[in-house]
């Protein structure tokens, strides 16, 4: 007795301290925190600055603004796509829309995805237009899915032509919005507000694509003349494209 006596002085707290850690422990796993919590709301209670109501009133005026903005974007998608159902209409031979489902991670006026692949007769060289004008070619295709080189890409080269003059360059991209052209001619007819659009003699592109708009002319610019054109595609918010079955010559 007196060993047992001397044991549990020594250890007889520390035993007691721990099975009402145990019972505390088996206590809120079986009532999954709630008398936490129950304190937690209690505590914080008095820096409660809103009244249940107040707080229901902020809450339904979020979901209110959260559907009109929904609303919205419903309205711009729906404006999109009639421009599209219009533009796909006018096109006189059989085109592929396809929605835009991905774009190139670094930077992402280079490339784009498309939901369309092989199983919809998709092929590599065709190409691709959105409302606005020429969008870029079809360099990669999987069963469902199509690789696209934007024409705005640093690697893009299209043949173009000025629309009032008939001057011929190559388009090489530049940004999202911005593409060179540089031209053949040492002195070419070009001013700024001329329309751009593929050549006539392009073996990557149909003839008479819209590409975009002359902003500015450097005629000292070596070692060809250059212009700086705007492109009319809006390829910042793109979200339907057109596909051309297209072959290269």
């Amino acid at each position: 007795m007196v060993i047992i006596r001397r044991w549990y002085g020594r250890y007889g707290s520390k035993l007691v301290w721990a099975a009402v850690a145990l019972g505390i422990g088996w206590f809120l796993r079986q009532t999954q925190g709630a008398p936490i919590l129950e304190l937690y709301y209690w505590v914080s209670r008095p820096l409660q600055s809103e009244s249940p109501e107040l707080l229901q009133e902020r809450l339904t005026n979020a979901r209110i603004t959260e559907l009109q903005q929904r609303v919205i974007e419903l309205e711009r998608k729906n404006e999109q796509l009639q421009k599209l159902l219009g533009y796909f209409e006018a096109q006189k031979q059989e085109v592929i829309a396809a929605p835009i489902i991905g774009r190139s991670v670094d930077d992402w006026w280079k490339q784009i995805v498309l939901g369309r692949g092989s199983e919809d007769g998709i092929e590599v060289g065709f190409v691709v237009t959105g409302i606005g004008g020429l969008v870029g070619r079809v360099v990669d295709v999987t069963p469902n899915t199509s690789r696209v080189l934007l024409v705005s890409d640093p690697t893009s080269r299209v043949g173009g032509r000025v629309s009032r003059t008939g001057t011929m360059g190559v388009v090489i991209g530049g940004s999202s919005r911005i593409a060179v052209m540089r031209f053949f001619e040492k002195v070419p007819k070009v001013s700024p507000g001329d329309t751009i659009t593929t050549s006539p003699v392009s073996r990557l592109f149909p003839d008479a694509l819209p590409i975009g708009r002359i902003q500015s002319v450097d005629l000292e610019k070596g070692p060809a003349p250059e212009a700086k054109v705007l492109l009319t595609a809006p390829l910042n918010d793109l979200e339907w494209a057109v596909i051309h079955p297209y072959k290269s010559k």
